[in-house]
């Protein structure tokens, strides 16, 4: 009687054989990769790759300008569908003004824009007004409303470009860096604006 009870007892307090091998398998695992160089190696190389290329590309991001990277997401048209690369301008400043052909409050703000143009000749600014519509589209816009500004088509929309509102207008320094912007309609050749546009 007393060996049955220990007996059954006993199968109790035994451990799983399953268990145990699950233990086994893992501490060896945990052993090889401890004891394995070619395994380490590995690891530690792709670890070191991985820090590397974050690296670089921080170092790649902070080299280009907000005029460059704008160049990077979107290609320009003329309306005579020749490619505009914007490092053109880099020797002034730039106002590149999103808008649209049903837009009208970009329309109204369209010949404050060009007297603003004339006024700041000397200071170096060029206005770029870029639209994501077709070239044939802005073309007959230009012509029936007899607008002498350079028009631009992106190929890539607004909202890919992160404008989300028109008219938006960025303003960029010598050196293609955003240094003001304008959301919404804006009496260009004011004495305000032009003042401001003069110190920047």
């Amino acid at each position: 009687m007393s060996l049955i009870v220990a007996e059954i007892y006993g199968t109790g307090l035994q451990k799983s054989p399953l268990r145990r091998k699950r233990r086994r398998r893992k501490s060896l695992d945990f052993y090889n990769f401890n004891n394995n160089k070619k395994v380490r190696r590995a690891a530690i190389f792709t670890l070191f790759s991985i820090l590397l290329f974050a690296c670089n590309s921080n170092i790649t991001n902070n080299n280009i300008s907000d005029l460059e990277s704008l160049q990077l997401k979107s290609s320009f048209f003329d309306l005579e569908e020749n490619n505009l690369d914007l490092s053109e301008f880099n020797d002034g400043k730039v106002v590149v003004s999103y808008w649209a052909t049903w837009c009208a409050p970009c329309i109204k703000e369209m010949p404050s824009i060009k007297r603003a143009e004339e006024i700041l000749e000397d200071y170096g600014y060029t206005f770029l007004l870029v639209s994501d519509e077709t070239i044939d589209k802005i073309s007959n816009f230009k012509n029936e409303m007899n607008f002498d500004l350079k028009f631009l088509k992106s190929n890539k929309s607004f909202e890919s470009l992160g404008v989300y509102a028109m008219p938006t207008s960025y303003i960029f320094n010598e050196d293609g860096k955003i240094v003001e912007t304008f959301v919404g309609v804006i009496e260009w050749d004011s004495e305000e604006i032009i003042s401001k546009l003069k110190m920047l």
